[in-house]
C-alpha cells in the first residue's frame, strides 16, 4: 500500500510563509536584513518591467508627435491658397501705369 504522505495528506512539520509584522515582532538583525534583501529584489524585478513599459510608451508618444509634426509641415507646404489669392487679385486689378 502507498504511504499516506505521498497522497497529499501530509501534515506540515513547520509553518510556511508565516505573516509577520516587522514593527511588533522581535526580529534579529539577520532576519531584518534578509527581509530588506527580498524586498529590494522584488522592487528591482518590478522596476525592470515598468522601465520596459515606460520606454515603449515614450516611443509610441514620440512617434505620434513626430507624425503630427511631419504631417503639419507636409500639409502647409502644399497649401497654395495665398498664392492663388494673390494671382486672382492681380488678374482683377485694373491695369494702370503704376502697375
Amino acid at each position: 500500500m502507498a504511504d499516506k504522505s505521498s497522497q497529499g495528506d501530509a501534515k506540515p512539520e513547520a509553518q510556511f510563509a508565516k505573516r509577520i509584522d516587522p514593527l511588533n515582532d522581535k526580529l534579529t538583525g539577520g532576519q531584518l536584513q534578509f527581509i530588506r534583501q527580498v524586498e529590494l529584489a522584488q522592487w528591482k524585478k518590478k522596476t525592470d518591467k515598468l522601465r520596459g513599459r515606460n520606454v515603449a510608451t515614450g516611443l509610441a508618444i514620440g512617434a505620434v508627435v513626430l507624425g503630427i509634426y511631419g504631417y503639419t509641415f507636409y500639409s502647409v507646404s502644399q497649401e497654395k491658397v495665398m498664392d492663388e489669392i494673390d494671382a486672382e487679385a492681380k488678374a482683377r486689378a485694373p491695369k494702370t501705369g503704376a502697375n
